[in-house]
């Protein structure tokens, strides 16, 4: 059998990387490509001895506790988008959007923020304030950029914000406490929700033809609505959720199992759960876990190959020549690389391919994992509405009326994208703003 590693750990890199790269071209997923590229990097690097190591790999990542935390956060989040709490959430906020110029827009960034604090997956969300808040924005007249951009963005919230999929996803892969990481993001999730408003507000301010008054376009007033159905159920859930994480009366997993009990309760008193409900959450969320789970099977077997192959070892030294040996250098030049490959990757495989290299150089360089993980969110914020791939324009469109192109959801972005890369900036110019609890 031929043996590769006589080419040197270099050009091992290089063929990993044109493997990884070219198979992924054919519209091969990428779970199937890099357990591919693990299993041929075993068998000609080390020897087809090192097979069990592919399945020490596997194990040790479906293994983990904590995990048990992903299927129940995703089942919140099924539940909720099949509820009706998300629509009576937006139409108990009439009222604001009502009496301020630009209120609808802001009106759906507060929904989504507690969507996001509900559920912590951005699909679902990002497909209910399509549904629920963009034809009402068109409608009324607003900017259709403004209208769009608002949507998207605020949909995307689920990722920074408590209970994030994503922060579970990063607390697994570094082996840090995730629920150290849902206190660390709280404040630059607000922070980002907060830019958006203020964008909104301030450009419709300067243009107030961007978001007509419903009176100024004749929208009838407002249905009356029940303010204590729709606002205490999700209330509640965020309370019991969060409030004992923060507490630590629960772990993230014990909390997250509250979460869905809370949600099916909510739907029960609100007479909308059946089998059916229940049944099409289950298998979304199946769906769902099972995507998180082929990736972390694949990415996980890769990394741990690489890992020792030296791979830390390789990639450390590269990047601090380029860097010139710098720690914040080498921090950019790995938003960078985050930054490129989200445009191209899920975010559960730029996660699990990227997070056991970074860390390890992040935490030698002095730098805290707990920090390293809001900013990598942040970053994943950005590659959610970047194009060519951003998942969150994708969702927008399969809900979207049939006249808004994908073009112009990507273009509608580009003020919310500079928003978040200003956010990011001041997270790593001021770690304090992720570390104010310590």
């Amino acid at each position: 059998m031929f043996d590769l590693s006589s080419i040197g750990l270099a050009w091992g890199s290089l063929l990993m990387l044109v493997m990884l790269i070219g198979l992924l071209l054919t519209g091969m997923q990428l779970a199937f490509v890099s357990g591919f590229v693990a299993i041929f990097f075993t068998l000609f690097w080390f020897g087809p001895e090192a097979m069990p190591l592919i399945a020490s790999r596997t194990y040790s990542f479906a293994s983990g506790y904590v995990f048990l935390a992903v299927p129940m956060f995703v089942l919140m989040a099924a539940l909720l988008d099949r509820s009706g709490i998300a629509k009576d959430l937006f139409d108990a906020m009439k009222s604001l959007g009502r009496k301020v110029r630009g209120g609808v827009a802001v009106q759906t960034i507060l929904v989504a923020v507690l969507l996001a604090s509900m559920s912590g997956v951005i699909g679902g969300e990002t497909v209910l304030l399509g549904i629920l808040a963009l034809p009402q924005m068109l409608r009324l007249g607003y900017d259709r950029k403004l209208a769009i951009g608002t949507t998207c963005a605020g949909g995307a919230l689920g990722t920074m914000l408590p209970p994030s999929i994503v922060l579970i996803i990063y607390g697994m892969t570094a082996s840090v406490s995730i629920g150290d990481l849902f206190k660390a993001s709280f404040l630059p999730a607000f922070i980002l929700a907060a830019c958006y408003i203020a964008y909104v507000l301030i450009r419709c301010k300067l243009n107030p033809s961007l978001a007509p008054l419903p009176s100024d376009s004749g929208e009838e007033d407002a249905p009356q609505v029940s303010y204590f159905k729709a606002l205490f159920f999700p209330l509640f859930s965020v309370v019991v959720v969060l409030g004992s994480i923060y507490t630590g009366v629960a772990s993230v997993t014990e909390a997250s199992a509250l979460g869905v009990v809370g949600i099916m309760l909510s739907a029960i008193v609100r007479g909308e759960m059946n089998l059916s409900m229940l049944k099409e959450s289950a298998i979304a969320t199946m769906r769902t876990c099972g995507m998180i789970m082929w990736i972390g099977i694949g990415a996980s077997a890769l990394v741990g190959i690489y890992n020792l192959m030296g791979g830390i070892d390789f990639v450390e030294q590269v990047i601090l020549s380029l860097s010139g040996g710098s720690a914040i250098g080498t921090l950019l030049i790995m938003m960078a690389i985050l930054l490129v490959l989200g445009m191209f990757l899920d975010w559960v495989g730029v996660a699990l391919l990227t997070m056991p290299i970074f860390v390890p150089i992040i935490t030698g360089l002095g730098f805290d994992p707990i920090w390293f993980g809001v900013v990598f969110c942040l970053n994943m914020q950005v590659s959610f509405l970047s194009p060519p791939f951003g998942p969150a324009a994708f969702y927008l469109k399969s809900v979207a009326p049939k006249d808004i192109s994908l073009g112009e959801i990507f273009t509608s972005l580009l003020p919310f994208i500079a928003l978040q890369v200003f956010v990011l900036s001041l997270v790593i110019i001021f770690p304090e703003l992720a570390m104010w609890w310590q």
